[in-house]
């Protein structure tokens, strides 16, 4: 089993759990986050005052999925997420030992 973090922009979420649903994902985990990576952040003008926003808002998405559906699910996220332009965003893959369902008491990816 592998655990999928992808840090994307928040308008693409839709597209890409669409994307994730449409190859057989059934469940996800999402949470506003911030940061920056190359993009750097920006600067705003507010009430006549610039100011730096070094952080900026993003999504992560979190999911498990059988080795099987990797490569799938990968593909799903970038074709989805993609704008083309700078702060589009990561993907990051770990490998995960053990799930455990609590209501049921399942394991392994009968969990999932």
């Amino acid at each position: 089993m592998k655990k999928i973090e992808a840090i994307i922009k928040p308008f693409k979420l839709d597209e890409v759990r669409e994307a994730l649903s449409e190859i057989g994902v059934t469940g996800l985990t999402v949470t506003e986050v911030k940061g920056f990576g190359r993009q750097k952040g920006h600067t705003e003008l507010y009430r006549g005052a610039e100011y730096v926003v070094d952080f900026l808002p993003k999504v992560k998405l979190e999911v498990v999925i059988s080795d099987s559906l990797l490569e799938r699910a990968m593909e799903a996220i970038i074709n989805a997420a993609r704008t083309g332009k700078i702060g589009d965003g990561k993907i990051f893959v770990t490998a995960v030992e053990q799930v455990v369902r609590i209501r049921t008491g399942e394991s392994g990816e009968a969990a999932i």
